[in-house]
């Protein structure tokens, strides 16, 4: 299978990759669309002509986006709606009040190399609201996805996950001492995990599902390590938010990438597998994309969220 190319790279910004799209007609949810690359996804694709839907923790942050939006692109139709990945009970809400097609959902929102901390489950914070939040949100949306066909999820990772895989046997830190990094790849791999996996499910749904590493950006993401991200990457390799948020855009818009699934990208290009870590932000672990590893990360994730309710 070769890997999917495409014009764009890594200055490539959101009005680029989206210059001729047009999705009139069609639905978005973009998590975490208060701040950030969030934001500026949901404000590209309402640029298109998308109806978007802001899924936000704090509702009026995400009041002011949309009007930013609107005053921009001159788009009416985006909404807002309180979502909180950490809390079932948020995710089972927001699915259940649902209405009519969805023709592309963006989880975005995340949170990186927080201080040690578990929901109320008992989960792991970062795994919980990455992965198993986003989890819950897409499969609730399922129905929603297939029904009017060709729909797109977009998962948002990172090369940090090369930081760790899905340790199996301690996903939420029982037995580890704690290590805010470790759990954030972690986490990160399960977003792979799950496009690879819901690509595979969802094929007679017609439904595609990619991640993606957007690169590094200075955002609110950063706010647990002085704004610094890991502080590994030199200043020349720091993009804009519009360039951060292109390779997202062009997975959730572009018909460069109709009826592709399963995939990783970086910089708006397909990323090589690899079995060792890069030292870059380029490639994806084998472990990440591993089917096996895909479907029993997917079987897990149901078992948690089923002791959950």
């Amino acid at each position: 299978m070769s890997p999917i190319t495409t014009p764009f790279g890594f200055s490539s910004t959101t009005d680029e990759v989206t210059q001729g799209v047009d999705l009139t007609g069609r639905r978005a949810v973009v998590t975490g669309a208060s701040s950030g690359l969030g934001a500026e996804t949901a404000r590209a694709l309402a640029a298109t002509g998308a109806e978007v839907t802001l899924a936000v923790r704090d509702v009026a942050s995400g009041e002011r986006v949309a009007k930013d939006i609107t005053a921009s692109t001159g788009r009416h139709e985006v909404h807002v709606a309180h979502l909180d990945l950490s809390d079932p009970a948020s995710v089972t809400a927001f699915t259940a009040a649902w209405r009519g097609p969805l023709h592309v959902l963006v989880n975005n929102a995340g949170v990186m190399a927080c201080p040690e901390r578990y929901t109320e489950q008992g989960w792991e914070w970062q795994f919980a609201t990455n992965h198993l939040g986003h989890f819950a949100l897409a499969t609730g949306l399922h129905r929603a996805l297939a029904a009017d066909g060709n729909a797109r999820v977009v998962a948002v990772s990172s090369s940090g996950h090369m930081r760790s895989p899905i340790v199996w046997d301690d996903v939420n830190f029982a037995f580890r001492p704690y290590d805010p990094w470790l759990a954030y790849g972690q986490s990160k791999t399960a977003n792979v995990l799950f496009a690879v996996e819901a690509t595979r499910r969802w094929a007679a749904d017609n439904i595609t599902v990619n991640a993606c590493m957007p690169g590094a950006i200075h955002t609110n993401l950063q706010r647990h390590t002085a704004g610094r991200g890991s502080g590994l990457v030199p200043d020349h390799l720091i993009k804009t938010v519009e360039q951060g948020a292109a390779t997202s855009v062009l997975l959730a818009a572009s018909p460069l990438v109709d009826g592709v699934g399963g995939r990783y990208f970086v910089d708006c290009n397909e990323s090589d597998v690899v079995d060792r870590r890069t030292g870059t932000l380029h490639g994806v672990a084998r472990y990440a994309v591993d089917p096996d590893n895909a479907g029993r990360l997917w079987d897990l994730s149901r078992e948690l969220l089923a002791q959950a309710r």
